[in-house]
C-alpha cells in the first residue's frame, strides 16, 4: 500500500462505511457485515501502517496537495501506529462484543453507523497533523459518543450522559478558546510548524500555553482534578459502550498530552513539577474513590482515573525511560481495561445486577467469567508475569533514576490498592453470599456465562493480554524507539515538511 492510503483508509473507510450503514438500516445483519468489515480492514491497515513505520520512519500526506503548514497534515510515528492497531483492536472487539449482547445493539438501527464515526474518529485522532483537525476528531469522537452513551436509556442514564455532554463540551469550547491564542500567537495550528514558532513566543507565555493545553486534554483524559465527570457517566451505559470508552476514549486524551507536550514545548516551558502532582494526586485520588465502591462498574470506572496518573507520571519524567514505560502502559492499560469492563458486562448479564452485594459465589455459576475478570485484575495490578508488571517496574525504574522518590512511592502504594479494589470483586461476585436478594437471571450459553459473541471477544482479548506479556522485550524495544522519537521529533519534522 502506498503511505497515503495507508494513512486515510483508518479515517476515510468508517466514513464510508456509517453512510452505507444508514443505507442498509433495514437490514440488521446487512449492517453488522458492513462494520466488522470495515474495522477488520483498519486492523490490517493500521498493522501494515506500523510495519512500514517501525522499518521506514515517519511517514505524512498533505492532502489535496497543500504543502505543510497549509494543508491538511496526516502523519504517523511509532507511537500514533502503535495506538491506531491496539485501537482498531478494541473498536473491532468490543463491537462484536455488542453484536452478541441483548440490548444496545440490537434494538437502535443508528448503532453500527454512530459507532463506526467514532472509530473515524478516534483514527483521525491519531493521525492528525495539527490542532484543529484534532479538534474536529474529538469532536466526531464526542459526537457519536453522546449518542451511544444514551442509547435506549432511562431517566437515569441520560442524566448521567447529560454529565458528559456538558463537560465535553465546555473542554471543546477551552480547546478552540486555545487554538485561536495560539493561531494568534503563531499564525499557524499544524504542529510540526507550531514547535519552531512557539519557541520564538515569550518563556512565560509558552509555558501558559502548555498549561492550557494540558487542562484541555486532562478532562479528556480525566486527569485529577478534571475527573469527577466519568464515575458518574460511564457505569449507567450499556457494556459495550463503556468498555470502548473505558478502555479507549481516555486513552485518546492521553494520547494528545503526550504528543503536544512533547512536540511543541522545550524543557523549559513544560509544567513537569505540575504534571507530577496531577500524576500522584490522580492515582491516590481514583483509588480511594474504587475503594469506596460497591458497584463492579463504579470500581472499574474510578480505576480509570487513577491509572491515568501512572501514564502521566512517566511522561512528566522526560526521559527515555519513563516516555517508554508510559507508552508501553497506555498499550497495556487500553486491553486490560476493556477486557475488565466487557467481563463486568458479562457479570451483570449473568447475575442480575452489577451491584456487589446482589451477586454471590459466581464461580460455581459462571466459572468462565472468573477466570476472564482475574487474568486482566491481576495484569491491572501489576502482578508478575502479568502484562502490567513491566511498565509498573518501569516506571519505578525511571522515577529512581531521577530522584523522583515520592512520585514512585504513591505508585507503589496504588497498586497495592489497586489489587485490594479489584479483590473486593473477586470475593464480593465470586465467592461470597450475596448479602442483599439476588437477581434472577437464567445464564445464556453453553455454560459460557453468557452469549458466545459476549465471551469470545472477551476471551480473544485476555489472550492479546497474554501475548503482550509474553512479548514484553519486543514491545518494551518498540515502546522505546517509539520514546525516542516523541524526545527527538527531527524525522516527525522531516516527514511533514521535507
Amino acid at each position: 500500500m502506498s503511505d497515503t492510503l495507508l494513512l486515510t483508509l483508518p479515517i476515510v473507510l468508517p466514513v464510508i462505511g456509517a453512510g452505507i450503514s444508514i443505507l442498509v438500516g433495514r437490514s440488521r445483519a446487512a449492517q453488522r457485515v458492513i462494520g466488522l468489515t470495515v474495522l477488520s480492514t483498519v486492523l490490517v491497515s493500521a498493522v501494515a501502517l506500523l510495519v512500514r513505520v517501525d522499518s521506514e520512519g515517519t511517514i505524512a500526506t498533505q492532502a489535496g496537495g497543500w504543502r505543510a503548514p497549509m494543508g491538511i497534515t496526516l502523519v504517523a510515528d511509532r507511537f500514533s501506529a502503535m495506538m491506531l492497531v491496539v485501537g482498531a483492536l478494541m473498536l473491532l472487539a468490543v463491537l462484536v462484543y455488542a453484536i452478541g449482547q441483548p440490548g444496545a445493539e440490537r434494538g437502535h438501527v443508528g448503532f453500527q453507523s454512530v459507532y463506526l464515526i467514532m472509530a473515524a474518529g478516534v483514527s483521525a485522532s491519531f493521525l492528525t497533523g495539527d490542532l484543529f483537525n484534532l479538534f474536529v476528531a474529538f469532536e466526531m469522537m464526542l459526537t457519536a459518543s453522546y449518542v451511544l452513551l444514551t442509547l435506549g436509556g432511562g431517566k437515569a442514564q441520560v442524566r448521567s450522559g447529560m454529565t458528559y455532554v456538558v463537560i465535553s463540551l465546555l473542554a471543546s469550547s477551552l480547546f478552540i478558546t486555545a487554538l485561536a491564542l495560539l493561531y494568534a500567537a503563531t499564525g499557524t495550528v499544524n504542529m510540526s510548524d507550531l514547535a519552531d514558532r512557539i519557541g520564538e513566543l515569550p518563556p512565560a507565555l509558552q509555558s501558559t500555553l502548555a498549561v492550557l493545553l494540558l487542562a484541555v486534554f486532562g478532562i479528556k483524559a480525566a486527569l485529577f482534578p478534571l475527573f469527577f465527570w466519568l464515575p458518574d457517566s460511564y457505569p449507567t451505559a450499556p457494556s459495550a459502550v463503556t468498555a470502548v470508552f473505558a478502555g479507549l476514549l481516555t486513552k485518546v486524551g492521553v494520547y494528545a498530552i503526550i504528543r503536544t507536550q512533547t512536540l511543541l514545548f522545550d524543557e523549559a516551558a513544560r509544567p513537569d513539577t505540575l504534571m507530577l502532582v496531577m500524576a500522584g494526586t490522580t492515582m491516590l485520588i481514583g483509588i480511594l474513590g474504587a475503594i469506596a465502591q460497591d458497584d463492579v462498574k463504579r470500581i472499574l470506572s474510578f480505576n480509570i482515573v487513577s491509572h491515568i496518573g501512572y501514564m502521566v507520571m512517566g511522561l512528566a519524567l522526560f526521559t527515555l525511560a519513563g516516555l517508554a514505560a508510559a507508552i508501553f502502559y497506555v498499550v497495556h492499560h487500553i486491553v486490560a481495561k476493556t477486557t475488565l469492563f466487557l467481563t463486568g458486562g458479562l457479570i451483570e448479564h449473568t447475575g442480575g445486577s452489577s451491584r456487589l452485594s446482589r451477586l454471590g459465589e459466581m464461580v460455581r455459576t459462571a466459572p468462565t467469567v472468573a477466570v476472564l475478570f482475574l487474568v486482566p485484575a491481576l495484569s491491572l495490578a501489576g502482578i508478575p508475569p502479568l502484562s502490567g508488571f513491566v511498565p509498573k517496574v518501569g516506571l519505578v525504574d525511571a522515577g529512581l533514576a531521577v530522584d523522583q522518590h515520592v512520585i514512585v512511592a504513591i505508585s507503589l502504594v496504588v497498586s497495592v490498592l489497586t489489587l485490594f479494589s479489584l479483590m473486593k470483586i473477586w470475593t464480593g461476585a465470586f465467592w461470597a453470599p450475596a448479602t442483599e436478594a439476588p437477581v434472577e437471571r437464567p445464564v445464556q450459553g453453553p455454560g459460557l456465562g453468557g452469549p458466545v459473541l459476549m465471551v469470545l471477544p472477551t476471551a480473544v482479548l485476555l489472550v492479546v493480554g497474554l501475548a503482550i506479556a509474553a512479548w514484553a522485550g519486543p514491545l518494551y524495544d518498540l515502546s522505546l524507539r517509539a520514546a525516542a522519537d516523541l524526545l527527538d521529533p527531527a524525522t516527525y519534522h522531516a516527514a511533514v515538511r521535507p
